[in-house]
């Protein structure tokens, strides 16, 4: 018998149709002889219909902490449907929220990071032979408040739940079969990796690929979970995340990865002395802003320009901050771009194969589209453009580094391939 970390997202409980499919498969791996941890996503639009609706209620960006209040009450949906589903078919199931979970967080909300987990709960009703049900996305701070790990947070859960209960395998079930090397939905002719590095998932990951989570692969990473993800609409073998992973040969880029959640802000005419930018990048910090690529240009009279990239949704609070300290940093003036993606290529060859980054700006610059800002490191590279012509981007490049394939990608279950 083998403990089993399973997690269902959105789409995969997106109706009741879908809900019972998942109970069949969960009450399959329990009477094959394996003890099953289930982690859930709120149904298919839920978190996005919960948001709306508090955008009808208060203008503005609603209090922090009574957002986490309401978008935790999908993931509970969940839990009690999918509970019923197994009960239904004659298993034993239990559900629980994070917090009755054991899961601990940071007292930051709506984008925690876990602290710990004391997941005793949860073993002693494996033990008493249900099938226990948790809600992904979600935790408890130690003063006893509700919060969020951010959008994809039940990769996290399960993850970090399969690392505390030392779970033999922990399996991320998606619309897809496995990791493509690009977007399947963008390019029908991607190729499945039967395997692919931490340190490569991790890349493109934070790069946009929205397969699995950037934070559950960095606690696969670090406690050494073995991670599958694979398709929930069908039983074909997924794409194994480990340490160590075979490279094809004559493949070098693995996998092209975009991200639409970009703003670039730019401040200009900054006096030329030490401590300048760390002024910056400090008050972005006391605020949780993230910051991407950052570049900074020459000297010209004792000054300079930089740019750097942030998400959408901080693009605002990042102006405030900025502006708020112009006195103090002394800059001209600060301006900012939307409309924006960021398109990389990630690969562990990458870093002993001359001429990745020639193809990668000759295949841009040949659609006629200029580059912003460019970023790189041993196993990826990255090049923020106008996002306009995306799809062709991606399929253009898809197909410069060999990626392509005769076989046609699975995306969803056979009502949904397209």
């Amino acid at each position: 018998m083998s403990l089993i970390v399973m997690k269902f997202g959105g789409s995969s409980v997106g109706d009741a149709e879908r809900m019972k499919r998942v109970a069949k498969r969960i009450v399959e791996r329990k009477q094959a002889g394996h003890s099953c941890v289930v982690v859930v996503s709120a149904m298919g639009d839920t978190t996005d219909d919960l948001i709306d609706l508090s955008k009808q209620i208060y203008d503005g960006a609603p209090p922090a902490r009574e957002m986490d209040m309401l978008l935790t009450t999908g993931e509970q949906v969940s839990v009690a449907l999918l509970s019923m589903a197994i009960h239904n078919l004659g298993e034993q199931a239990v559900s629980y929220t994070g917090w009755q979970s054991g899961i601990y967080t940071e007292p930051v909300h709506g984008k925690a990071r876990i602290t710990d987990i004391g997941p005793h709960r949860v073993l002693n009703a494996i033990e008493q032979g249900n099938v226990v049900i948790v809600a992904g996305f979600q935790g408890m701070t130690e003063a006893g408040e509700i919060t969020t790990l951010g959008r994809g947070g039940s990769d996290t859960t399960a993850v970090a739940l399969a690392a505390a209960i030392k779970a033999d395998l922990c399996e991320i079930y998606t619309d897809v079969d496995g990791i493509y090397s690009t977007d399947p939905r963008i390019v029908k002719v991607a190729r499945k990796l039967a395997e692919i590095s931490y340190d490569e998932m991790l890349e493109l990951a934070n790069l946009g690929a929205a397969v699995l989570h950037p934070r559950a692969v960095e606690y696969a990473k670090n406690y050494n979970v073995t991670l599958v993800v694979r398709s929930s609409f069908n039983y074909n073998e997924g794409t194994n995340v480990k340490e160590e992973a075979v490279m094809e040969q004559g493949i070098v880029v693995r996998g092209i990865a975009y991200d639409k959640n970009v703003a670039r802000i730019s401040i200009l005419g900054v006096p030329e002395k030490p401590g300048q930018l760390a002024k910056v990048f400090l008050a972005l910090a006391e605020v949780q802003i993230d910051v991407d690529i950052i570049v900074q240009s020459g000297v010209i009279n004792g000054s300079a320009d930089f740019s750097f990239t942030t998400t959408l949704a901080d693009r605002e609070k990042a102006l405030d901050v900025i502006e708020q300290i112009r006195a103090e940093v002394g800059f001209r003036e600060v301006t900012s771009e939307v409309d924006l993606v960021k398109v990389s290529i990630v690969g562990a060859g990458m870093v002993s194969s001359p001429g990745v980054a020639a193809t990668m700006f000759k295949v841009i610059s040949d659609l006629g589209i200029t580059i912003s800002l460019v970023s790189t490191s041993e196993i990826k590279m990255s090049c923020v453009i106008d996002n306009t012509n995306l799809t062709d981007v991606i399929r253009a490049l898809h197909t410069a580094y060999g990626l392509d394939t005769a076989e046609q990608a699975f995306v969803g279950g056979p009502e949904d391939r397209r």
